[in-house]
């Protein structure tokens, strides 16, 4: 096994590396293919395809990108920036269906596959030229799916994973330990993986702006500002170090939820109850037949004109039974104090890991 800081250890006097795989606006892409005269213009995939009515963009082509559509804006806000994209519904069964056929080509090379959703994977292999293998990988690909995708190339997941930005789209980058700080040192912290945009404000208060000035950073002088596990976890990010060991146990979902975006504003917080019930049940019907037990319920608010809030609920003990997933949602929703307007609301269940 390599070890989990720095990576690309020998093995067996071969280099390990962990390559990241990642479609090219999978989703928007997979739509071209069944629809080629859309190549080339702006395309939107949200909701059911109506930018008319309430929804978010699920994903945009990157025509649609340059205009400023991104994954998780409004479908009416996209409409204005790009009026001239085309929309199309959500079909979670045609992604699921070439994400699958992508990774079990995966899955045929010598390596350790980690698969992180429908349009990602980590690689764990042992090569003395990854970039080969990154190119054969991109070719069969290509092959079985009529699909692009870009491969970051690293001595740990953070490398492999911050390198794939790097070589959009449908390109190569390699990122280690000796280029992280010529490549990011002068880049602002939100650029590392896994910290965003409040975190970086938090940072920039302390006058940490950059990724070189945060990884010269004591940790802890950070664990006193975020706390003993994430105040020195900041700085390793910092320093490019990470997990490398790829893990190919099958892919198992943490948790499953059901949410509903209403056309009209919901004000009346009776009804906002009744809604919240009703996704509750849904979710546990979902689940039913996994028997995969619930520790805790999320409920998640999105007010209007778009501020989301969540609030969770542990349950007492671990249960597939609908009733104290319901309550447990009910406890939940009682922890927002706002009693404003309602556009959106979302029930997730999440399991004993």
């Amino acid at each position: 096994m390599p070890p989990a800081g720095r990576g690309s250890a020998r093995l067996k006097g071969v280099a390990y590396w962990v390559l990241h795989v990642d479609l090219d606006q999978f989703i928007a892409a997979v739509e071209v293919l069944r629809h080629p005269e859309l190549r080339g213009r702006p395309v939107v995939v949200g909701g059911d395809g109506d930018p008319a009515k309430r929804g978010v963009v699920a994903t945009a082509s990157y025509e649609a990108r340059a205009h400023g559509v991104h994954s998780g804006l409004p479908m009416r806000t996209a409409l204005r920036r790009c009026p001239d994209a085309v929309f199309l519904p959500v079909d979670r069964a045609a992604y699921e269906a070439a994400s699958a056929t992508i990774m079990a080509a995966l899955r045929e090379f010598d390596a350790v596959v980690e698969v992180m959703g429908w349009d990602e994977a980590f690689l764990g292999v042992e090569t003395d030229d990854p970039e080969q293998v990154a190119r054969q990988i991109q070719e069969r690909v290509r092959t079985v799916s009529q699909l692009d995708c870009t491969v970051g190339i690293g001595e740990n997941k953070l490398q492999a994973k911050l390198a794939t930005g790097y070589g959009k789209p449908a390109g190569l980058f390699r990122l280690t330990h000796g280029s992280w700080f010529g490549v990011l040192g002068g880049q602002p912290t939100d650029a590392l993986w896994g910290i965003g945009r409040k975190t970086a404000a938090k940072l920039e208060a302390l006058g940490i702006g950059t990724v070189g000035e945060l990884a010269a950073t004591d940790p802890r002088a950070l664990a006193a500002h975020f706390g003993p596990t994430t105040g020195p976890w900041l700085v390793q990010t910092a320093r490019g170090l990470g997990p490398a060991t790829v893990d190919g146990a099958p892919y198992v979902a943490r948790s499953h939820g059901r949410e509903t975006t209403f056309q009209r504003d919901i004000s009346d917080w009776d009804a906002v109850r009744a809604e919240v019930v009703r996704l509750a049940r849904e979710v546990a019907a979902d689940i039913a037949a996994g028997q995969r037990p619930v520790v805790r319920v999320v409920v998640k608010v999105r007010y209007v004109p778009f501020f989301t809030q969540t609030h969770g609920q542990p349950l007492a003990e671990p249960t597939t039974a609908p009733a104290p997933i319901e309550r447990a949602a009910l406890v939940a929703l009682g922890q927002f104090s706002g009693r404003r307007a309602v556009r959106l609301l979302g029930v997730r269940a999440e399991f004993s890991r």
